[in-house]
């Protein structure tokens, strides 16, 4: 997907103005991104870049965090379905794999980081970022919980605590160490989440 936007005048008519001035916006909104960070975007520099009304940006987005989050799944394009490899390794590396590729995106790198430090000053402001977050949770655990199923794991794997091991890794390395996130790491990340998990058994 290009960020560059594209200066076009004006666009007037019906359901393709409509929809080519949603288009612009979101891609107004990730080019601020990559360009200012997350801090520096407002509502009305996005409307200005996409050459549409302020109000026409409210209309679609009640809020700053819900604007970002729709321009991050815009860049996402077309989602990766869950994985169902056969085996938890390789279902936990090919998820992990796919996340740790969000750190290779600028756009989607500095939506989340930017979301995130709102939720803690602004939790009110931060369900889009929780929504995104939660779907991830959800699927590790529905990839543990078929684990399980499959008797690759104890029936009393403590699933949260699971998952935050799973997920802890690219988190802290968004967020704190900005250590890289290499999807050819994911194999080896999982393969030590899975000795803590399965030592148990």
């Amino acid at each position: 997907m290009s960020i560059t936007p594209s200066g076009n005048p004006p666009r007037t008519g019906g359901r393709l103005r409509n929809e080519d001035a949603h288009h612009s916006v979101l891609e107004a909104t990730a080019a601020l991104l990559v360009e200012n960070g997350y801090g520096a975007l407002t509502i009305e520099g996005v409307a200005k870049r996409a050459n549409v009304a302020k109000s026409t940006v409210y209309r679609w987005w009640k809020s700053k965090p819900a604007l970002v989050m729709d321009a991050y799944a815009h860049e996402t394009a077309t989602p990766t379905p869950e994985p169902d490899t056969g085996t938890l390794a390789g279902d936990l590396t090919a998820f992990v794999a796919d996340l740790y590729r969000i750190g290779r995106d600028p756009v989607r790198t500095k939506a989340l980081t930017g979301l995130m430090a709102e939720a803690q000053l602004d939790p009110a402001s931060a369900e889009p970022f929780r929504d995104w977050a939660a779907t991830r949770r959800e699927a590790v655990a529905a990839l543990l919980t078929r684990a399980i199923t499959r008797e690759e794991l104890p029936a009393t794997t403590d699933l949260d605590h699971a998952a935050d091991l799973v997920l802890g890794p690219f988190w802290h390395r968004l967020l704190i160490s900005r250590a890289p996130l290499d999807p050819a790491d994911a194999a080896a990340h999982v393969a030590t989440v899975l000795t803590g998990l399965t030592s148990r058994a």
